[in-house]
């Protein structure tokens, strides 16, 4: 097949990939496309305009983060903003990477021609898979870590403590660089740019190898299969000792006519599980449906089914995935008062410096 050949999964071949091609050929035959189709190449329309305004954003909105938490004016603990700003890097590099090397370049076929004499393909998907782990490991670490400050008050001294996440965040970077590796022999080193979850040429002795296909399947049952298993135990664990502890404290107060109407006690601990909860939460949302394309499509050609998954569901779940990377920021403006003050003033500050030149 020519490289610019595409087929998608209603039997559609689409050719080349030009800005309006998409546009073109839903308007003249609009009427004689189905309407799984006319979904789908609507998607990839907007596909184009999408990916370039999250890389326009992702990228700055990472660096701000950085900035923002390692100053340390938060008012969060030395830890926690060890994995906050571990979590930003990891979303930066995922970004730079996924979305600008690998999305960007699939939806502009045509001006990214000269990849097909890069042939740095497998090396790219090492780096892309080591990044995409330690972004979701390190959501799972920070939340094992609020696990132990909020349920294990014995541990919580030695284990919640900023020379422990480094050590932690350290290990998670280098068993994750280990275990992607094996993608550097399992692709080629060419590029096909197109739309398949390989954005390298698969080798043929890969593609019918039942040993590789459950190292493939193993990958996505790890990231972020397990990851998800973890992340939902973990806050169900919270949630619990939270409704206990509550109500235990609810009956002390009960049997106490010194204590204020309002606890701020409870007060307190609402508010900095809120932060918890809300990046868990967002990124269940945001990976569900990778995940579930993703094992289900190799688990389709581990049982030699010629069935596929549409592609409408691998092109939402690329989009949802990229859009994870690029919302904590918005989540840390929401949920933290200092953040969103120090958001503000770094905001501020360019027009302040223009205000003073002026004067």
């Amino acid at each position: 097949m020519e490289p610019n050949m595409i087929t998608i999964d209603w039997n559609v071949t689409t050719m080349g990939r030009s800005f309006s091609w998409e546009f073109d050929y839903l308007s003249a035959n609009y009427d004689r496309l189905t309407l799984a189709i006319r979904i789908y190449l609507a998607l990839l329309i907007i596909q184009k305009i999408y990916y370039l305004i999250l890389a326009v954003a992702g990228v700055p909105v990472n660096l701000v983060t950085i900035v923002i938490l390692s100053r340390g004016t938060c008012g969060l603990s030395k830890c926690v903003i060890r994995y906050l700003v571990a979590m930003a890097a990891a979303d930066l590099l995922v970004v730079i990477i996924d979305l600008i090397l690998r999305q960007i370049p699939i939806v502009y076929f045509e001006q990214f021609l000269f990849l097909y004499d890069i042939p740095v393909c497998n090396i790219h998907a090492v780096l892309l898979y080591a990044a995409t782990d330690c972004s979701v490991y390190f959501t799972v670490t920070f939340t094992f870590d609020r696990f132990v400050a909020i349920c294990c008050q014995k541990l919580k001294t030695k284990y919640c403590t900023e020379k422990t996440a480094a050590v932690v965040l350290g290990t998670v970077t280098v068993l994750s660089c280990l275990k992607n590796t094996t993608w550097y022999f399992m692709l080629s080193s060419a590029y096909n740019l197109r739309n398949v979850p390989w954005f390298c040429d698969l080798e043929i002795r890969i593609a019918v190898s039942r040993v590789w296909g459950a190292i493939e399947l193993l990958h996505y049952i790890l990231t972020p299969g397990v990851a998800f298993v973890l992340i939902l135990l973990l806050n169900v664990l919270i949630v619990r000792h939270i409704v206990v502890a509550n109500r235990a404290r609810r009956r002390l107060r009960d049997h106490s006519s010194e204590e204020s109407p309002s606890d701020p006690e409870i007060t307190n601990r609402r508010k900095s599980i809120i932060l918890l909860f809300v990046i868990s939460g967002n990124f269940i949302l945001l990976w569900s449906l990778f995940m579930f394309y993703s094992i289900w499509i190799r688990v389709l050609g581990f049982t030699g089914r010629n069935a596929i998954p549409p592609a409408l569901l691998m092109e939402l779940g690329f989009m949802l995935q990229l859009l994870s990377c690029c919302t904590n920021t918005c989540i840390y403006a929401v949920t933290q008062t200092k953040f969103r003050e120090q958001l503000k003033n770094m905001l501020k500050y360019p027009f302040s410096l223009i205000v003073k030149s002026i004067k």
